[in-house]
């Protein structure tokens, strides 16, 4: 059950609490609804010098879902948990609608123009393409958005890497790493095998 975050009345991120806490503080008049999603209140007081425990938040990226969880450091209990849709697929769906309709205009307006194809500006160091632009940008609003709403010390961020020739064969290292199943082949070789000499379509 996602715990309900509480704000002070100067906007400080307090401890979360119960959603039966929350309700009784309501109730009672001294807290008013902040936030819908995550659900927040806020206080109608000051706490002076609260005592806040430790939370962390961890992030299992994705390309098309990312999951967030904020939890307690010490005891490890799971305070809210979300997952985050990307729009990756459908910036990259509107950039090839607009590419389509701009190749058309340019093709109506300027019929025997020369093509131009090598005029483009070159992409700096650090270039990401759009959708990856939106996927970072969603997860860094929603860290800043949690972190305003409780007291997140720590971030940490799944990052998997799997090893396939490892898990067919632990005791592999070093260079037999390079003496795998597809040691000398081609890839067009190993292609035309793999596929029966045959077109891949058909």
């Amino acid at each position: 059950m996602s715990k309900v975050f509480v704000l002070d009345t100067n906007h400080q991120p307090l401890n979360p609490v119960h959603p039966g806490e929350a309700r009784l503080v309501l109730k009672q008049g001294k807290a008013a609804i902040w936030r819908r999603f995550p659900f927040t209140v806020i206080l109608k007081y000051a706490v002076p010098a609260p005592q806040v425990e430790p939370l962390r938040v961890k992030l299992d990226p994705g390309s098309k879902t990312t999951g967030i969880a904020v939890l307690h450091d010490a005891s490890g209990e799971v305070i809210f948990a979300a997952e985050l849709s990307h729009r990756g697929h459908k910036i990259t769906e509107a950039l090839a609608t607009r590419r389509a309709r701009r190749r058309g205009r340019r093709q109506r307006k300027t019929r025997y123009r020369k093509p131009r194809f090598d005029n483009r500006r070159k992409k700096g160091e650090g270039w990401l393409p759009p959708s990856q632009i939106s996927r970072l940008s969603n997860v860094l609003t929603w860290v800043r958005r949690l972190s305003g709403l409780c007291p997140i010390t720590a971030c940490s961020m799944e990052l998997v890497k799997f090893d396939m020739q490892q898990m067919e064969t632990p005791e592999i290292s070093g260079g037999q790493y390079q003496q795998g199943t597809l040691a000398g082949y081609e890839v067009r070789e190993y292609l035309l095998e793999k596929w029966g000499r045959q077109c891949a379509y058909c």
